[in-house]
């Protein structure tokens, strides 16, 4: 798949298929996930596979803010990724911590790379960490930044699909002045 068929498949999905992921599949986007960017190339992130079906039961309980949907997908997915991060081992600048963003862009390779590879993802980071960092043994200097299910679709639902226009986003020079319409 070329590079921006793969931004425009990238959808949130929630129903999966219950199909193993292919080793070499896999192996492909974890591989593309740890070549991601970080503040001094430190890789402050960690990625923890699950696909024990009793521990993707207690993260489905972790999902907060939700209507069952993406508690659902995460039981579905043959595999949930978690992403955590050291704070400690990334920058604070600006009062900004930079784990986030760091973690942020790991996973975004993730996601790209699970699409380019046909499995479909969602990003899931309304969370209760401390259900998380129990259920996984996760020590407590790491913080719980996001999850997502991953795995083969059974159907999609469009009516999610982002279509504002470019310039409600974008602006050219200034805060007031849009950047030109594209379409």
């Amino acid at each position: 798949m070329q590079f921006y068929d793969v931004i425009n498949e990238r959808k949130s999905i929630k129903n999966f298929k219950n199909t193993p992921i292919q080793k070499d599949k896999l192996d492909r986007i974890l591989t593309s996930t740890i070549m991601s960017p970080s503040w001094k190339n430190n890789k402050c992130f960690k990625f923890i596979l699950v696909d024990n079906e009793s521990q993707k039961q207690e993260l489905s309980t972790s999902v907060m803010n939700d209507v069952n949907s993406a508690s659902n997908s995460i039981i579905q997915a043959p595999l949930v990724a978690v992403v955590v991060a050291d704070p400690s081992e990334s920058g604070f600048i600006d009062n900004k911590d930079l784990y986030l963003v760091d973690s942020g862009i790991a996973m975004e390779h993730l996601v790209l790379a699970c699409t380019n590879e046909g499995y479909g993802t969602c990003w899931i980071a309304s969370i209760d960490e401390n259900k998380i960092k129990k259920a996984l043994c996760i020590p407590d200097k790491y913080r719980v930044v996001a999850m997502s299910p991953i795995g083969e679709y059974s159907d999609y639902d469009n009516t999610q699909v982002n279509t504002n226009p470019i310039n409600d986003h974008i602006c050219l020079n200034k805060w007031d002045t849009p950047y030109p319409s594209i379409h």
